[in-house]
Protein backbone atom coordinates (compact mmCIF):
# COMPACT_ATOMS: atom_id res chain seq x y z
CA UNK A 1 0.00 0.00 0.00
CA UNK A 2 1.32 3.78 -0.61
CA UNK A 3 1.99 5.12 2.19
CA UNK A 4 0.73 8.86 2.82
CA UNK A 5 4.78 10.15 2.63
CA UNK A 6 5.81 12.63 0.30
CA UNK A 7 9.27 12.30 -1.01
CA UNK A 8 10.88 14.80 -3.30
CA UNK A 9 14.14 13.31 -5.30
CA UNK A 10 16.60 15.93 -6.43
CA UNK A 11 17.90 15.57 -9.84
CA UNK A 12 16.89 14.55 -13.71
CA UNK A 13 19.49 11.82 -14.62
CA UNK A 14 18.84 8.16 -15.02
CA UNK A 15 20.31 7.97 -11.56
CA UNK A 16 17.36 9.91 -10.63
CA UNK A 17 14.92 7.85 -13.05
CA UNK A 18 15.91 4.55 -11.18
CA UNK A 19 15.24 6.19 -7.51
CA UNK A 20 12.23 7.37 -8.40
CA UNK A 21 10.93 4.20 -9.99
CA UNK A 22 11.95 2.64 -6.56
CA UNK A 23 10.31 5.76 -3.93
CA UNK A 24 7.11 5.48 -6.00
CA UNK A 25 6.48 1.77 -5.32
CA UNK A 26 5.99 3.09 -1.20
CA UNK A 27 5.50 6.85 -1.38
CA UNK A 28 4.28 10.15 -3.39
CA UNK A 29 6.71 10.99 -5.52
CA UNK A 30 7.81 14.72 -6.54
CA UNK A 31 10.99 16.07 -7.96
CA UNK A 32 13.67 18.75 -8.44
CA UNK A 33 15.19 18.47 -11.96
CA UNK A 34 17.02 20.71 -14.81
CA UNK A 35 15.85 19.17 -17.49
CA UNK A 36 12.77 17.56 -17.87
CA UNK A 37 13.32 13.64 -17.40
CA UNK A 38 10.12 11.69 -19.74
CA UNK A 39 10.49 9.04 -17.39
CA UNK A 40 10.31 11.04 -14.44
CA UNK A 41 7.86 13.39 -15.27
CA UNK A 42 5.31 10.63 -16.14
CA UNK A 43 5.49 9.03 -12.70
CA UNK A 44 5.57 12.11 -10.59
CA UNK A 45 2.78 13.92 -8.91
CA UNK A 46 4.00 17.33 -9.50
CA UNK A 47 7.64 18.80 -10.50
CA UNK A 48 9.55 21.85 -9.93
CA UNK A 49 12.35 22.59 -12.56
CA UNK A 50 14.86 24.53 -11.61
CA UNK A 51 19.11 23.88 -11.45
CA UNK A 52 19.80 21.39 -8.83
CA UNK A 53 22.26 24.06 -7.34
CA UNK A 54 19.69 26.36 -6.41
CA UNK A 55 19.52 24.65 -3.33
CA UNK A 56 17.27 27.75 -1.75
CA UNK A 57 14.65 27.62 -3.90
CA UNK A 58 14.95 23.55 -3.81
CA UNK A 59 14.52 24.09 0.00
CA UNK A 60 11.77 26.61 -0.19
CA UNK A 61 9.52 24.16 -2.36
CA UNK A 62 10.15 20.91 -0.06
CA UNK A 63 8.85 23.21 2.63
CA UNK A 64 6.03 24.42 1.10
CA UNK A 65 4.80 21.08 -0.87
CA UNK A 66 5.04 19.02 2.61
CA UNK A 67 8.02 17.00 1.87
CA UNK A 68 8.63 14.23 4.60
CA UNK A 69 12.05 13.21 2.61
CA UNK A 70 14.39 14.41 0.12
CA UNK A 71 16.84 12.66 -1.61
CA UNK A 72 19.64 14.09 -3.50
CA UNK A 73 20.76 12.71 -6.68
CA UNK A 74 24.02 14.48 -8.23
CA UNK A 75 27.07 15.24 -6.15
CA UNK A 76 27.21 19.23 -7.30
CA UNK A 77 24.01 20.99 -4.93
CA UNK A 78 25.32 18.78 -1.66
CA UNK A 79 28.37 20.41 -2.54
CA UNK A 80 26.25 23.77 -2.62
CA UNK A 81 24.87 22.76 0.65
CA UNK A 82 21.69 21.35 -0.08
CA UNK A 83 21.31 18.74 2.53
CA UNK A 84 22.31 21.61 5.17
CA UNK A 85 19.48 24.21 3.59
CA UNK A 86 16.45 21.54 3.67
CA UNK A 87 17.20 20.15 7.01
CA UNK A 88 16.76 23.68 8.70
CA UNK A 89 13.22 23.75 7.30
CA UNK A 90 12.88 20.60 10.08
CA UNK A 91 13.07 18.17 6.95
CA UNK A 92 14.27 14.57 7.07
CA UNK A 93 17.47 14.30 4.26
CA UNK A 94 18.65 10.94 2.84
CA UNK A 95 21.86 12.14 1.65
CA UNK A 96 24.86 13.37 3.23
CA UNK A 97 25.55 17.12 4.35
CA UNK A 98 28.13 19.42 2.81
CA UNK A 99 30.96 18.62 5.70
CA UNK A 100 30.17 14.66 5.09
CA UNK A 101 30.10 14.91 1.35
CA UNK A 102 33.41 16.23 1.13
CA UNK A 103 34.75 12.67 1.07
CA UNK A 104 33.43 12.87 -2.21
CA UNK A 105 33.79 16.78 -3.46
CA UNK A 106 37.15 17.36 -2.34
CA UNK A 107 39.78 14.28 -3.29
CA UNK A 108 42.61 15.56 -1.14
CA UNK A 109 40.34 15.57 2.17
CA UNK A 110 39.46 11.68 1.53
CA UNK A 111 43.14 10.50 1.45
CA UNK A 112 43.95 12.84 4.63
CA UNK A 113 41.45 11.61 6.18
CA UNK A 114 42.21 7.74 4.92
CA UNK A 115 46.04 8.23 5.88
CA UNK A 116 45.01 10.03 9.50
CA UNK A 117 43.06 6.78 10.08
CA UNK A 118 45.25 4.47 8.82
CA UNK A 119 42.84 2.98 6.25
CA UNK A 120 43.56 -0.01 4.64
CA UNK A 121 43.43 0.42 0.80
CA UNK A 122 45.32 3.85 0.64
CA UNK A 123 47.59 4.73 -2.34
CA UNK A 124 50.70 6.84 -2.44
CA UNK A 125 49.53 10.23 -3.35
CA UNK A 126 50.67 14.35 -2.65
CA UNK A 127 48.43 17.48 -3.47
CA UNK A 128 50.49 20.58 -5.37
CA UNK A 129 49.52 24.29 -6.01
CA UNK A 130 52.84 24.45 -7.36
CA UNK A 131 53.85 22.90 -10.99
CA UNK A 132 57.51 22.73 -10.71
CA UNK A 133 56.52 20.60 -7.25
CA UNK A 134 54.30 18.26 -8.89
CA UNK A 135 56.87 17.64 -11.54
CA UNK A 136 59.51 16.22 -9.40
CA UNK A 137 56.51 14.06 -7.51
CA UNK A 138 55.68 12.86 -10.98
CA UNK A 139 59.32 12.31 -11.43
CA UNK A 140 59.87 10.18 -8.84
CA UNK A 141 56.76 7.46 -9.33
CA UNK A 142 58.32 7.86 -12.84
CA UNK A 143 55.26 9.14 -14.19
CA UNK A 144 53.66 5.38 -13.46
CA UNK A 145 50.60 7.91 -11.93
CA UNK A 146 47.00 9.10 -12.63
CA UNK A 147 46.20 13.14 -12.40
CA UNK A 148 43.51 14.36 -10.69
CA UNK A 149 41.93 17.88 -9.90
CA UNK A 150 40.93 17.88 -6.68
CA UNK A 151 37.67 19.57 -6.86
CA UNK A 152 34.65 18.29 -8.91
CA UNK A 153 34.69 17.69 -12.64
CA UNK A 154 31.28 15.23 -13.33
CA UNK A 155 33.99 12.27 -13.27
CA UNK A 156 35.83 13.61 -16.34
CA UNK A 157 38.68 15.23 -14.70
CA UNK A 158 40.94 12.18 -13.87
CA UNK A 159 44.03 11.48 -16.72
CA UNK A 160 46.17 8.08 -16.12
CA UNK A 161 49.61 6.67 -17.40
CA UNK A 162 49.49 4.92 -20.76
CA UNK A 163 45.41 5.62 -20.90
CA UNK A 164 45.43 9.35 -21.29
CA UNK A 165 49.27 10.34 -21.82
CA UNK A 166 52.20 8.89 -21.97
CA UNK A 167 55.17 9.27 -20.14
CA UNK A 168 56.63 11.99 -17.45
CA UNK A 169 56.32 14.81 -19.67
CA UNK A 170 52.52 13.61 -20.79
CA UNK A 171 51.74 13.61 -16.97
CA UNK A 172 53.21 16.95 -16.28
CA UNK A 173 51.26 18.99 -18.85
CA UNK A 174 48.50 18.18 -17.60
CA UNK A 175 49.18 18.66 -13.97
CA UNK A 176 50.16 21.59 -15.43
CA UNK A 177 46.84 22.17 -17.26
CA UNK A 178 44.77 21.32 -14.32
CA UNK A 179 46.56 24.12 -11.66
CA UNK A 180 46.80 26.93 -14.59
CA UNK A 181 43.10 26.36 -15.46
CA UNK A 182 41.49 25.57 -12.18
CA UNK A 183 40.24 22.65 -13.42
CA UNK A 184 38.07 21.16 -10.74
CA UNK A 185 37.24 24.61 -9.71
CA UNK A 186 41.22 25.62 -7.46
CA UNK A 187 44.76 25.70 -8.89
CA UNK A 188 45.21 22.57 -7.18
CA UNK A 189 46.46 18.97 -8.16
CA UNK A 190 46.45 14.95 -7.00
CA UNK A 191 49.14 13.06 -8.25
CA UNK A 192 48.62 9.32 -6.97
CA UNK A 193 50.60 6.07 -8.03
CA UNK A 194 48.92 4.31 -10.87
CA UNK A 195 46.72 1.34 -9.75
CA UNK A 196 46.89 -2.00 -12.20
CA UNK A 197 44.15 -4.16 -12.01
CA UNK A 198 40.37 -4.57 -12.53
CA UNK A 199 38.01 -1.70 -10.85
CA UNK A 200 34.94 -2.23 -9.38
CA UNK A 201 32.26 -0.63 -6.94
CA UNK A 202 30.52 -0.85 -4.21
CA UNK A 203 27.27 0.96 -2.62
CA UNK A 204 25.97 0.65 0.57
CA UNK A 205 23.19 2.21 2.46
CA UNK A 206 24.74 4.21 5.53
CA UNK A 207 23.19 5.37 8.86
CA UNK A 208 26.09 7.34 9.94
CA UNK A 209 27.29 4.73 11.75
CA UNK A 210 27.46 1.64 9.93
CA UNK A 211 27.04 0.82 6.05
CA UNK A 212 24.60 -1.88 4.44
CA UNK A 213 26.74 -2.94 1.35
CA UNK A 214 25.18 -4.37 -1.79
CA UNK A 215 26.14 -5.80 -4.62
CA UNK A 216 29.30 -5.18 -6.48
CA UNK A 217 29.20 -3.49 -9.95
CA UNK A 218 31.21 -3.17 -13.15
CA UNK A 219 31.08 0.16 -15.07
CA UNK A 220 32.82 0.65 -18.19
CA UNK A 221 34.19 4.57 -18.20
CA UNK A 222 35.94 4.19 -21.22
CA UNK A 223 33.60 5.15 -24.44
CA UNK A 224 34.81 2.48 -26.95
CA UNK A 225 34.58 -1.51 -27.26
CA UNK A 226 37.57 -2.61 -25.26
CA UNK A 227 37.92 0.34 -23.32
CA UNK A 228 39.49 2.15 -26.03
CA UNK A 229 38.92 5.73 -26.19
CA UNK A 230 37.96 8.92 -23.84
CA UNK A 231 37.20 8.42 -20.14
CA UNK A 232 32.80 9.10 -20.24
CA UNK A 233 30.62 9.37 -17.24
CA UNK A 234 30.29 5.46 -17.62
CA UNK A 235 28.39 3.69 -20.84
CA UNK A 236 27.35 0.71 -19.17
CA UNK A 237 27.89 -1.69 -16.00
CA UNK A 238 26.98 -5.43 -14.98
CA UNK A 239 26.51 -7.16 -11.52
CA UNK A 240 26.44 -10.95 -10.77
CA UNK A 241 23.90 -13.03 -9.06
CA UNK A 242 26.02 -13.77 -5.77
CA UNK A 243 26.50 -9.90 -5.40
CA UNK A 244 30.32 -10.46 -6.36
CA UNK A 245 31.81 -10.34 -10.02
CA UNK A 246 33.29 -12.82 -11.97
CA UNK A 247 36.99 -11.46 -11.35
CA UNK A 248 36.06 -10.80 -7.44
CA UNK A 249 36.67 -13.45 -4.52
CA UNK A 250 34.47 -13.31 -1.34
CA UNK A 251 37.10 -12.40 0.99
CA UNK A 252 37.65 -9.05 -1.41
CA UNK A 253 34.50 -7.79 -1.20
CA UNK A 254 34.35 -8.11 2.34
CA UNK A 255 37.61 -6.09 2.37
CA UNK A 256 36.52 -3.39 0.31
CA UNK A 257 33.22 -3.40 2.50
CA UNK A 258 35.26 -3.07 6.00
CA UNK A 259 37.20 0.08 3.85
CA UNK A 260 34.32 1.76 3.79
CA UNK A 261 33.11 1.23 6.91
CA UNK A 262 36.05 2.19 8.42
CA UNK A 263 35.73 5.59 6.10
CA UNK A 264 32.52 6.28 7.65
CA UNK A 265 33.60 5.87 11.06
CA UNK A 266 36.79 7.94 10.35
CA UNK A 267 33.81 10.71 8.98
CA UNK A 268 31.88 10.43 12.38
CA UNK A 269 35.09 10.82 14.31
CA UNK A 270 35.60 14.08 12.43
CA UNK A 271 32.26 15.62 13.43
CA UNK A 272 31.00 14.82 9.41
CA UNK A 273 28.39 12.05 10.14
CA UNK A 274 27.95 10.81 6.85
CA UNK A 275 23.98 9.73 5.70
CA UNK A 276 22.60 8.48 2.60
CA UNK A 277 23.89 6.13 -0.17
CA UNK A 278 27.93 6.31 -0.03
CA UNK A 279 29.78 4.07 -2.93
CA UNK A 280 33.50 3.36 -2.78
CA UNK A 281 34.86 2.90 -6.49
CA UNK A 282 37.98 0.34 -5.76
CA UNK A 283 40.91 -1.28 -8.20
CA UNK A 284 41.27 -5.13 -6.70
CA UNK A 285 45.11 -5.12 -7.35
CA UNK A 286 47.20 -8.09 -6.91
CA UNK A 287 47.89 -6.61 -3.33
CA UNK A 288 44.18 -6.44 -2.55
CA UNK A 289 41.59 -3.85 -3.23
CA UNK A 290 42.38 -0.55 -3.39
CA UNK A 291 40.42 3.11 -3.14
CA UNK A 292 40.33 5.04 -6.25
CA UNK A 293 37.72 7.53 -4.65
CA UNK A 294 34.84 7.51 -2.96
CA UNK A 295 31.21 9.18 -3.87
CA UNK A 296 28.73 10.33 -1.58
CA UNK A 297 25.45 9.42 -3.01
CA UNK A 298 24.44 6.67 -5.94
CA UNK A 299 26.27 5.56 -8.94
CA UNK A 300 25.39 6.55 -11.94
CA UNK A 301 25.20 3.77 -14.09
CA UNK A 302 25.92 1.30 -10.96
CA UNK A 303 22.52 2.52 -9.12
CA UNK A 304 20.32 0.90 -11.89
CA UNK A 305 21.98 -2.47 -11.67
CA UNK A 306 21.11 -2.59 -7.73
CA UNK A 307 17.65 -0.95 -7.19
CA UNK A 308 15.77 -3.09 -9.70
CA UNK A 309 16.63 -5.87 -7.63
CA UNK A 310 16.13 -4.65 -3.92
CA UNK A 311 13.09 -6.26 -2.86
CA UNK A 312 12.90 -4.47 0.35
CA UNK A 313 10.97 -1.02 0.48
CA UNK A 314 13.11 1.93 -0.30
CA UNK A 315 11.92 4.46 1.17
CA UNK A 316 11.61 2.52 4.41
CA UNK A 317 15.65 1.95 3.85
CA UNK A 318 16.03 5.74 3.49
CA UNK A 319 14.14 6.85 6.63
CA UNK A 320 16.46 4.05 8.51
CA UNK A 321 19.42 5.71 7.04
CA UNK A 322 17.97 9.39 8.53
CA UNK A 323 16.77 7.59 11.90
CA UNK A 324 19.96 5.74 12.28
CA UNK A 325 18.27 2.42 12.53
CA UNK A 326 19.97 0.37 9.78
CA UNK A 327 20.86 -2.32 12.11
CA UNK A 328 17.42 -3.25 12.40
CA UNK A 329 16.91 -3.47 8.91
CA UNK A 330 17.32 -6.73 6.30
CA UNK A 331 17.76 -5.94 2.74
CA UNK A 332 16.23 -8.09 0.59
CA UNK A 333 17.53 -8.54 -2.90
CA UNK A 334 16.55 -10.74 -6.29
CA UNK A 335 19.53 -12.90 -6.42
CA UNK A 336 20.22 -11.98 -10.21
CA UNK A 337 22.89 -10.74 -12.49
CA UNK A 338 22.52 -7.39 -14.48
CA UNK A 339 23.53 -5.87 -17.54
CA UNK A 340 23.16 -1.94 -18.31
CA UNK A 341 23.86 -0.54 -21.10
CA UNK A 342 23.56 3.47 -22.21
CA UNK A 343 22.45 5.03 -25.50
CA UNK A 344 24.64 8.21 -25.99
CA UNK A 345 24.33 10.79 -28.93
CA UNK A 346 26.48 10.30 -32.07
CA UNK A 347 29.65 11.56 -30.98
CA UNK A 348 29.57 11.47 -27.03
CA UNK A 349 33.02 11.89 -25.23
CA UNK A 350 34.17 14.88 -28.14
CA UNK A 351 31.62 16.75 -30.25
CA UNK A 352 27.80 14.85 -29.29
CA UNK A 353 25.22 15.81 -31.66
CA UNK A 354 22.22 17.82 -29.89
CA UNK A 355 18.39 17.56 -30.60
CA UNK A 356 18.23 14.52 -32.98
CA UNK A 357 15.09 12.31 -32.45
CA UNK A 358 15.17 9.48 -31.00
CA UNK A 359 12.40 6.50 -31.26
CA UNK A 360 11.76 4.85 -28.19
CA UNK A 361 9.50 2.02 -28.35
CA UNK A 362 8.52 1.52 -24.08
CA UNK A 363 6.58 -1.25 -25.02
CA UNK A 364 8.78 -3.38 -27.32
CA UNK A 365 11.35 -2.93 -24.27
CA UNK A 366 9.10 -4.03 -21.92
CA UNK A 367 7.77 -7.19 -23.73
CA UNK A 368 11.75 -8.21 -23.97
CA UNK A 369 11.77 -7.80 -19.94
CA UNK A 370 13.93 -5.02 -20.07
CA UNK A 371 13.96 -1.56 -17.91
CA UNK A 372 14.09 1.60 -19.32
CA UNK A 373 15.59 4.32 -17.48
CA UNK A 374 15.74 7.94 -19.28
CA UNK A 375 18.78 10.50 -18.83
CA UNK A 376 19.21 13.54 -20.63
CA UNK A 377 16.59 14.10 -23.19
CA UNK A 378 14.16 16.84 -24.42
CA UNK A 379 10.56 15.79 -24.88
CA UNK A 380 8.52 17.57 -27.15
CA UNK A 381 5.50 16.82 -28.52
CA UNK A 382 5.72 13.37 -27.66
CA UNK A 383 9.10 13.23 -29.58
CA UNK A 384 12.39 12.24 -27.55
CA UNK A 385 15.30 14.50 -28.61
CA UNK A 386 19.55 14.00 -27.50
CA UNK A 387 21.01 16.63 -25.49
CA UNK A 388 24.83 16.53 -25.45
CA UNK A 389 24.79 13.95 -22.63
CA UNK A 390 23.68 10.39 -22.17
CA UNK A 391 20.53 9.88 -23.24
CA UNK A 392 18.72 6.86 -21.91
CA UNK A 393 20.17 3.35 -20.26
CA UNK A 394 18.36 0.14 -20.36
CA UNK A 395 18.94 -3.13 -18.38
CA UNK A 396 18.17 -6.57 -17.97
CA UNK A 397 18.17 -8.97 -15.76
CA UNK A 398 18.19 -12.84 -15.60
CA UNK A 399 19.85 -15.51 -13.74
CA UNK A 400 23.08 -15.29 -15.80
CA UNK A 401 25.48 -12.36 -16.93
CA UNK A 402 25.05 -13.53 -20.80
CA UNK A 403 21.09 -13.91 -20.44
CA UNK A 404 20.80 -10.52 -18.49
CA UNK A 405 23.00 -9.01 -21.71
CA UNK A 406 21.13 -10.74 -24.25
CA UNK A 407 18.23 -9.05 -22.38
CA UNK A 408 19.64 -5.81 -22.62
CA UNK A 409 20.71 -5.76 -26.39
CA UNK A 410 17.13 -7.66 -27.50
CA UNK A 411 15.73 -4.40 -25.61
CA UNK A 412 18.04 -2.03 -27.53
CA UNK A 413 16.63 -2.92 -30.99
CA UNK A 414 13.60 -0.83 -29.55
CA UNK A 415 15.61 2.42 -29.34
CA UNK A 416 16.46 4.18 -33.05
CA UNK A 417 17.99 7.03 -33.92
CA UNK A 418 21.38 9.04 -33.84
CA UNK A 419 22.69 6.84 -31.03
CA UNK A 420 26.06 4.93 -29.76
CA UNK A 421 26.02 2.55 -27.64
CA UNK A 422 28.79 0.33 -25.93
CA UNK A 423 27.76 -3.48 -27.35
CA UNK A 424 30.59 -5.07 -25.51
CA UNK A 425 29.60 -4.26 -22.21
CA UNK A 426 28.74 -7.84 -20.27
CA UNK A 427 29.91 -10.04 -22.71
CA UNK A 428 31.45 -13.30 -22.64
CA UNK A 429 34.62 -12.38 -24.48
CA UNK A 430 35.32 -8.68 -22.34
CA UNK A 431 34.84 -10.71 -19.05
CA UNK A 432 36.92 -13.06 -19.94
CA UNK A 433 39.91 -10.81 -20.83
CA UNK A 434 39.18 -9.04 -17.32
CA UNK A 435 39.19 -12.33 -15.13
CA UNK A 436 42.47 -13.17 -17.20
CA UNK A 437 43.87 -10.10 -16.55
CA UNK A 438 43.44 -10.47 -12.91
CA UNK A 439 44.62 -14.05 -12.82
CA UNK A 440 47.91 -12.30 -14.81
CA UNK A 441 48.44 -9.60 -11.61
CA UNK A 442 47.55 -12.52 -9.00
Amino acid sequence: ALSSMKVLVVGGGAREHAICKSVRKNAHLYSAMKNLNPGIKRICEEYLLEKETEVKVIADYAEEKGMDLVIVGPEAPEEAGIVDEIQKKGIKVASPQKKAAEIETDKEFMRAIMKKYDIPGSVKYEAFSNAEKAANFIQTLDGNVAVKPVGLTGGKGVRVQGDHFDGIEGAIDYARKVIKNKIGGEKRVLIEEKLDGEEFTLQAFCDGSMISPLPAVQDHKRLLPGDEGVNTGGMGSYSQGNGLLPFLKRDEYEESATILQKIVESLNREGRKYIGAIYGQFMLTATGPKVVEVNARWGDPEVMNILPLLKSDFVDLSIAMVNGELCEKKIEMEEKATVCKYAVPEGYGTKPIAGEPINVNEDGIKKEGGELFYASVNESDNEIYTTTSRSLAIVGMADKIEEAEAICERSLTNVKGRVFIRHDIGKKELIRSRVEHMEKLR
